[in-house]
Formats: C-alpha cells, sequence, structure tokens
C-alpha cells in the first residue's frame, strides 16, 4: 500500500510537471502505469479523473496567475470539451477503450511531426472562434474520458498545429481541463448511480495509487506554470511535438505487444 503510494507520488510529480510545461501528458502517464499495474481500463480513467480534478484546478489556477490562459480560447475549450467528456464517460463504461487505441496512436504521431515542422517556418495566428475550437474541445474531452488521458494530446497538439501561440495554448488548454475532468467524473458518477456502471465501488480499492498522484501533482503544478510562462515559442512547441512522439512511440509499443 505504501509502495503503490510512493510509486504514483513519483508518477504524479513528473507526469504533472511535464503536463504543465507542454500541456499534456498527466493523464496519458497516470493511465499507462494504472493499466500496467493490473487496473481496469474503466477504473483507470476514474482513477485518473479522481486524481486530474484536484491536479488541474492547481495547474489552472498557476497558469491563470501567470498570464498563460486566452479566455475566449478557454471558454470554447471547456464546452465542447465538457459535452465530449460526458459523451465519453458513457461510451466509456460500456465499449471497450483498445478499439480506438490504434486511431489515437496514428494521430498524434501525425501531429507530432506537422508541429515539428510548423516550427521551422512562420506560421498564421490561430483563429479563435466556436466552430473552430469546439470541435476541438468534443473530440479531446471524448478520447481523455474513454482512455483516462487524451485531452492536452487532442487539444494541445491540433491548437498549436494550426497556429496557436504555445503559451496561450498550454495554458488555456490546462486551465480549461478543470471543468472537462468534472464533467467526466459526474458522468461516470451518474453512471454508477444509475446502475450503467456497475463495477464502480470497486474503485476504493485504488486509493494509494490516485492519492499519489494527486499529492504528487498538486507540488509540482505550479511549478511548471511557471516555464510556461517564461520560454520562448519555438522552444515550446518543439517540446509539445517531442512529448506527443515520445507518447505515440511508446503506445505503439504497448500496443503491438499485445497483438
Amino acid at each position: 500500500m505504501v509502495e503503490d503510494f510512493l510509486l504514483f507520488f513519483v508518477v504524479g510529480a513528473i507526469a504533472q510537471f511535464v503536463d504543465g510545461a507542454v500541456g499534456m501528458a498527466y493523464g496519458v502517464t497516470a493511465s499507462s502505469f494504472l493499466l500496467a499495474a493490473g487496473v481496469p481500463p474503466a477504473h483507470t480513467s476514474a482513477s485518473t479523473h479522481i486524481a486530474k480534478f484536484f491536479t488541474t484546478a492547481a495547474s489552472g489556477y498557476a497558469h491563470t496567475k501567470l498570464g498563460n490562459v486566452d479566455w475566449s480560447l478557454f471558454w470554447r475549450l471547456a464546452i465542447g470539451g465538457a459535452l465530449g467528456g460526458v459523451l465519453g464517460a458513457y461510451v466509456l463504461t460500456a465499449v471497450p477503450a483498445d478499439v480506438i487505441k490504434p486511431f489515437i496512436i496514428f494521430y498524434l504521431a501525425c501531429m507530432g511531426i506537422f508541429i515539428l515542422w510548423r516550427m521551422l517556418k512562420t506560421v498564421p495566428s490561430l483563429k479563435i472562434s466556436f466552430l473552430n475550437v469546439a470541435p476541438v474541445g468534443l473530440v479531446g474531452g471524448f478520447l481523455d474520458a474513454i482512455g483516462g488521458g487524451g485531452w492536452g494530446p487532442i487539444s494541445t497538439t491540433t491548437l498549436i498545429g494550426r497556429g496557436g501561440e504555445p503559451r496561450f495554448v498550454i495554458g488555456s488548454v490546462n486551465a480549461s481541463e478543470f471543468f472537462v475532468t468534472l464533467a467526466i467524473g459526474s458522468a461516470l458518477i451518474w453512471a454508477f448511480a444509475t446502475g450503467h456502471w456497475k463495477e464502480g465501488a470497486e474503485i476504493i480499492n485504488h486509493w494509494p495509487a490516485i492519492a499519489g498522484l494527486i499529492v504528487g501533482g498538486l507540488i509540482t503544478a505550479p511549478i511548471a506554470g511557471r516555464f510556461v510562462s517564461v520560454l520562448p515559442r519555438t522552444v515550446l512547441g518543439v517540446a509539445v511535438g517531442v512529448v506527443v512522439l515520445s507518447l505515440s512511440a511508446y503506445q505503439a509499443a504497448a500496443l503491438a505487444k499485445l497483438l
């Protein structure tokens, strides 16, 4: 029990630092470790989102205080992400998540390469409109609920790839993630309460891992926000591209072992 807490404390601290600095990786990293520990997919997503409720609040607050949030981008992401998250949570409790994993991996690999290419040339500014941003949030929220992570990789990657300023994209994605997490968590609770998710009560068995993820993430969230506010656009953009490609390679390798 203590070993589980310490392991996921380290995982949560590292994952939240990377997530806060480049706008992704907390959910994917935490979920990967939970799945590797034998936690079922639905419990993995629920455990990750319980932890993210606290870490996204801390990260969002840090980014807001440091001026990294574009509020017009924030609200469009939050609305689309919450709707997608609720839908994804409902599907998660009925359909295996592994069905769409190959498509997510392929998409992320393509976007990682695209971002690295865009960072080498001048790109137009992202046009922020509801129809331009909300669908990104919708897909990101849906995939985040399905796999326990995906909000950052989808939203951050896509918006920076379209020409968004990395600092404000990362800050806005991190801040809006709190509302996406709240929506997904509420949907999972409702699914359990209505009998749609009968195994939900067993999540209590994973409380040491959840506690470790929360405490570790809370410690590094404010530090990561500071990095985003001072690093140049090119450095952040390249970092996002490298992280995306690394996550894609890791997930592809893990998937290949299952085939």
